[in-house]
């Protein structure tokens, strides 16, 4: 069984000249794939090619990204004059444009994305400076490719302990889906049983049933209460599950709703149960498909 898991952590960390920099990678269960970065201010230029990243390696899951850095050094850095400009130009306008818009704000432009860049740390060439950020850059590019095998990995190795859990609540539910067959054939006889009884109470003995009308409701009431064919969906249900486990590709989805099928037909055998045995099979099989539910949750 080759699954992933989508909770997971990994960490990469490294230096580039005076800088100490850390990854950190958290991924939780999610609906679908969401990725969030949290990156230093002037780092902005790395989101494309990580979300790129993460997108090739991972399908489902919310994955938090974070980055830190650190200098020896004091941090210095430089205001973009050229993105001030065009920001400001742009605001100055919009200002005009509508009635009653106050004019931008000297701390919100300087905040805006681009605006202030951090440089090498001691003052220099601005050559030097575009050098020095496109080394760190690529850096950290490779530090976060580590960073995500090691997430993937450890998403396989949940997976692989999810697995085993799984294959056993499988198991489960196909030796209890076993047992209601071998209770369905008494379904017929319990419901002949309880006619009659119910019938005589209510006649009694100087209104006999004839028993071509007898047979004719019992065959109504064996109509309605045959369970042969929620279990038959049970077993088609349990094969569709361990086929599913034997794929490589992400089966999170498709698993969950084959749960909520397991979960319908389970409902229908102890609606139909005629007997306190069978119902009582019918609720184990409730819980340990509730319980693979909550597994299945957890799976790419």
């Amino acid at each position: 069984m080759n699954i992933s898991s989508m909770t997971g952590f990994a960490r990469a960390a490294g230096q580039h000249n005076a800088i100490h920099y850390a990854w950190e990678l958290r991924s939780v269960n999610g609906r679908g794939f969401d990725l969030k970065l949290r990156l230093p201010p002037g780092f902005d230029a790395l989101e494309p090619a990580l979300r790129e990243a993460a997108a090739r390696r991972l399908k489902r899951g919310t994955i938090s990204v974070g980055l830190t850095l650190r200098r020896d050094a004091p941090m210095s850095s430089a205001v973009d004059e050229s993105v001030l400009d065009l920001y400001l130009a742009r605001a100055l306008d919009l200002a005009r444009r509508i009635p009653g818009m106050p004019t931008p704000r000297a701390e919100a432009l300087m905040a805006l994305p681009g605006v202030i860049r951090p440089t090498g740390g001691d003052a220099g060439e601005p050559e030097d400076d575009e050098v020095h950020q496109a080394a760190l850059a690529s850096q950290l590019a490779l530090s976060f490719e580590a960073a995500l095998a090691d997430l993937v990995a450890a998403r396989d190795g949940e997976g692989a302990r999810l697995a085993v859990v799984i294959d056993e609540l499988l198991a489960r539910i196909a030796t209890l889906t076993t047992t209601a067959w071998q209770r369905a054939d008494a379904q017929i006889i319990l419901h002949r049983a309880r006619l009659e009884t119910a019938l005589a109470t209510l006649l009694g003995e100087s209104r006999p049933v004839a028993p071509e009308r007898l047979a004719q409701e019992i065959a109504l009431l064996a109509t309605k209460s045959d369970v042969r064919e929620e279990l038959d969906r049970l077993d088609a249900h349990i094969a569709a599950a361990r086929a599913l486990l034997g794929e490589a590709a992400p089966i999170g989805r498709r698993f969950d709703f084959l749960t909520q099928e397991f979960n319908r037909e389970a409902n229908t055998l102890c609606s139909k149960s005629a007997s306190i045995d069978l119902t009582a099979i019918g609720l184990e099989l409730k819980a340990a498909i509730e319980q693979l539910r909550e597994q299945v949750q957890n799976i790419e």
